[in-house]
């Protein structure tokens, strides 16, 4: 039996007759908060972990002020990035965290200071870089023999506003041909000052990803060959992809009736 049919059977158990009332609210009730704990980000070792939380979203999507169209105003949700791990990480993660610290420790580098944090969340490893080392991590990934990362899948960008000084995020998804092995490098960069270096020099596939990153939320990668916009016009001003980022829209009009772009309604308060 699957863990969705336990829960299934789990939530029917808390209305079986003759119970109270009361007993069926606080056995659903239970039975609900168990389900849902399932989207909670999972600690090293599958216990739940307290979450930084870094902003608190009202509405389906998070409008500010009377803007919200929706009929979900009243829908409050966190946005929550999970801790650092403990050791040990399990599988082949401590392997890979093990010789990365190896290598940075050869260069002469401070591996604290170079890895921010590791986070293993749903069985997936994820590398927290410093933004000015992110091309000396990328090489080495790539070339030694027992890590072997020698693709890219590309890089995206996540804009956080409520992440102070930390509110741009590069995302990296590397993947070893060699060794069957996936894993994910994480750079931030504040608002005010969002550059991160460029890995297409290690990573040639990136030229196009990087382009299209700095196009939508305005992540400069120094040291890109060539960074241009890749889908709105040169002249363009601001990032369509950024949290803070207006709607826009235009009017449009039907039967003599006439609807207001997005960022100009009003919510039916």
């Amino acid at each position: 039996m699957s863990d969705r049919d336990d829960e299934k059977q789990s939530a029917a158990a808390a209305a079986k007759p003759g119970a109270t009332g009361a007993e069926v609210g606080q056995r659903a009730t239970a039975a609900a908060a168990e389900a849902g704990a399932q989207n909670i980000p999972a600690g090293p070792r599958g216990g739940r972990t307290e979450l930084e939380v870094v902003a608190t979203r009202h509405g389906m999507f998070g409008v500010q002020g009377p803007g919200d169209t929706s009929g979900f105003g009243g829908l409050v949700s966190t946005v929550a990035m999970p801790p650092a791990s403990e050791r040990p990480y399990g599988g082949w993660f401590d392997e890979v965290v093990d010789v990365l610290v190896e290598i940075l420790t050869e260069q002469g580098l401070d591996p604290d200071a170079v890895l921010e944090k590791v986070v293993v969340d749903r069985g997936e490893l994820t590398i927290f870089i410093a933004r000015e080392h992110i091309g000396t991590v990328c090489r080495a990934l790539r070339d030694d023999q027992d890590l072997r990362f020698e693709l890219c899948l590309g890089v995206s960008g996540v804009h956080y506003p409520g992440d102070v000084g930390r509110e741009l995020h590069a995302v990296y998804h590397l993947f070893s041909v060699t060794h069957v092995r996936q894993l994910r490098l994480e750079v931030t960069c504040p608002e005010n000052d969002p550059h991160v270096p460029s890995v297409v020099d290690v990573y040639p596939g990136n030229d196009w990803h990087e382009r299209e990153t700095w196009d939508l939320f305005g992540i400069v990668f120094d040291g890109h060959p060539n960074l241009a916009r890749t889908m709105l016009p040169d002249d363009w001003v601001g990032h369509p992809q950024r949290k803070d980022y207006p709607l826009g829209g235009i009017p449009v009009e039907y039967k003599g009736a006439v609807v207001p772009p997005p960022d100009n309604r009003r919510s039916y308060s």
